[in-house]
């Protein structure tokens, strides 16, 4: 089959890899109709992550499951299926309490599993699903293709921008900004407005992508950074700041950013990968400020998303503003490195 491998930064290459098959009875096979490329994924493309090898990349997938292993129950061949960015078996104790990324028995895309075979990344034909049951969520039906795009963002960037504003706290009647305008921060515009948030502010600087963050519910868009767009926000809130503040970048600026456009007691709910933060601590204890987040659990909330795209109250699928076939992974990588995208769909 073909996958997408990274060899070193900036080389992305579609190579034929050999066909995956059920390899332990927990397992299903899954025909890709749809990936994507992460913003996270950058981080090793520009050099920022390390790349020691060739290896498979991807996290984000939809498709139809082909094969299934002896003891999988609640899957069938046929079912159109959602994968969570991390695998898991949903049963462990740490999945029980909702943290399924720190699944005792999973792991990720492109790696081995506990038991040492290789797992597919999911920017290829054909994926390999361990803990088939507890990873895949299925659909009741196959959606229609207009409703492909919102599916996909299931798999990772909507999970992720709902975890933000879970973990911000956001509740009716809150004013909320946002800190980053990629699919990720444009999908917690999109949380935040579905939990009730009175008055959501997107920080962001790119037209196309201001028109999404309206579109998803925000009122008013902060294009300053820095001093400036705390003085933006600070002017638009009336000099209180944000109750809730969902940083979505991961940057020492960005997460600086967040906790100076929030007023005092308040909570960032942070989802960026970080890269060179420092918390300012003395800041949080002179103001209460608080902080939760982390790796987001997408599997956990994966079911009620499902729901509500099917039902029509969310739509996550406008943050793919370009669609290429899995040939053209190399021109996916670049537009989006180079912000020509806000994330592009892969279709093999």
């Amino acid at each position: 089959m073909k996958a997408t491998l990274l060899h070193a930064p900036g080389d992305i290459r579609i190579e034929q890899v050999p066909d995956p098959g059920i390899v332990l009875p927990t397992d299903a096979l899954v025909r890709v109709t749809a990936s994507c490329v992460c913003g996270s994924d950058l981080w090793p493309y520009r050099g920022v992550s390390p790349v020691g090898r060739p290896r498979r990349i991807g996290h984000e997938f939809v498709g139809v499951v082909v094969e299934v292993g002896s003891e999988v129950r609640t899957l069938r061949a046929g079912d159109f299926v959602v994968a969570p960015f991390t695998y898991s078996d949903n049963t462990c104790p740490h999945c029980r309490a909702g943290v399924h990324t720190a699944c005792a028995h999973g792991g990720g895309w492109g790696s081995p599993d506990e038991h040492g075979h290789l797992v597919d990344g999911g920017q290829g034909e054909w994926v390999r699903v361990p803990q088939a049951d507890g990873t895949l969520v299925a659909a009741p039906e196959a959606p229609d293709e207009a409703l492909l795009p919102a599916m996909l963002a299931l798999s990772d960037v909507m999970g992720t921008g709902w975890h933000a504003a879970v973990s911000a706290r956001v509740k009716p009647g809150d004013t909320v900004v946002v800190v980053g305008d990629g699919a990720v921060g444009l999908c917690g515009v999109l949380a935040a407005t579905r939990m009730g948030a009175e008055r959501v502010v997107a920080m962001s600087r790119h037209a196309p992508r201001q028109a999404v963050a309206r579109a998803f519910g925000a009122a008013e868009v902060v294009a300053e950074r820095g001093e400036e767009g705390v003085a933006a926000v600070k002017e638009l809130t009336g000099g209180v700041g944000a109750d809730a503040v969902l940083e979505c970048v991961g940057t020492g600026e960005s997460m600086q950013q967040a906790f100076d456009s929030l007023r005092p007691g308040g909570t960032v709910g942070y989802v960026g990968v970080p890269h060179g933060v420092e918390v300012p601590i003395r800041q949080m204890f002179g103001s209460n400020l608080n902080l939760a987040g982390g790796v987001a659990p997408v599997r956990h909330y994966l079911e009620q998303l499902r729901d509500d795209v099917l039902a029509g109250a969310i739509d996550p699928g406008a943050v793919f503003d370009l669609t290429l076939p899995l040939d053209d992974v190399a021109e996916a990588y670049a537009a989006m490195d180079e912000r020509r995208a806000i994330k592009v769909m892969l279709r093999p």
